[in-house]
């Protein structure tokens, strides 16, 4: 049997597992204060709508995915501090400019981290900000959600700020927003939120242009965009648009990237050479320039 038709076959299996084990529950613990010191543990399971599962059988890809992060890295770290910096230029304000991006009104995104060697996002993030003030014209008014971990079992929420000064350093010296305001009220968590999010922007070590993407192994991003869309579906909203961003040594040959079945796959993805979109719903939101 053939490389790829083995991990297939194990993808079927853990599948039909996860249907089986679907409604068991699940308890998370809150050890924020020891996962700092454990950014991004090994995922060694399957997680899907707060069930967590082992699964041995897919050790091997998880063991591919670990030389391939491991491979990135050091691309990313061969990287000039210049050639950096152009193309955190070039792939922000190719976002700013992007027609999907001025009509989004409720924004998640990532807080960049330099010792991460993730895309800046500063510049969308202060344009974002600038646009929700109160005073802002209602019609181009935006929200913005920013993550915050919150153990180590993969739980990670949205919550809303309004400026920079909402977000503290951690012992990781990464920022965060408080989960509770200057006045003593709890922040707004997006899986609370009233209105659906329009617009997605998201990290990662490794992408391609099938919509594949490799995180950094602690399954945050995708037990979270699973929870929120499986929420959008329950409300009958349209799904947000799930828009990653990538340095040129990050986006791989198509294939190349192994997949679990709780990989979640983005829409577009936003690197130097400009916005490659994906799925129809990207292609169609981009055609129609909202």
């Amino acid at each position: 049997m053939s490389k790829a038709s083995s991990t297939q076959s194990v993808i079927k299996q853990v599948r039909k597992l996860l249907m089986n084990l679907h409604h068991q529950p699940c308890t998370l613990t809150s050890t924020s204060s020891y996962f700092l010191n454990l950014r991004h543990p090994p995922l060694t399971s399957i997680r899907m709508n707060s069930t967590t599962i082992d699964a041995p059988e897919l050790q091997p890809i998880f063991k591919e995915k670990k030389i391939l992060r491991s491979k990135v890295r050091k691309s990313l770290k061969d990287m000039t501090p210049s050639q950096r910096s152009f193309e955190d230029d070039v792939i922000q304000r190719t976002v700013l400019d992007a027609p999907w991006f001025k009509s989004s009104r409720r924004v998640c995104a990532y807080i960049s981290c330099r010792p991460l060697r993730e895309v800046d996002t500063s510049k969308i993030l202060t344009e974002i900000l600038l646009n929700s003030d109160k005073d802002s014209d209602k019609l181009e008014r935006k929200t913005l959600y920013v993550p915050r971990v919150e153990d180590k079992n993969s739980h990670m929420r949205m919550l809303n700020i309004t400026g920079m000064d909402d977000l503290i350093a951690n012992s990781m010296d990464i920022l965060e927003p408080a989960a509770i305001d200057s006045h003593g009220i709890e922040r707004e968590d997006v899986m609370q939120a009233s209105q659906p999010v329009d617009l997605m922007l998201l990290p990662g070590l490794a992408f391609d242009k099938s919509g594949r993407r490799l995180g950094r192994g602690g399954g945050y991003y995708d037990t979270f965009l699973s929870n929120y869309q499986q929420l959008a579906n329950e409300r009958k909203w349209k799904q947000p648009l799930l828009v990653a961003m990538s340095y040129s040594v990050q986006i791989l040959d198509d294939g190349v990237i192994p997949i679990t079945p709780n990989d979640v796959d983005i829409d577009a993805l936003v690197s130097p050479d400009g916005i490659i979109p994906i799925t129809p719903a990207a292609l169609h939101r981009m055609e129609q320039g909202i």
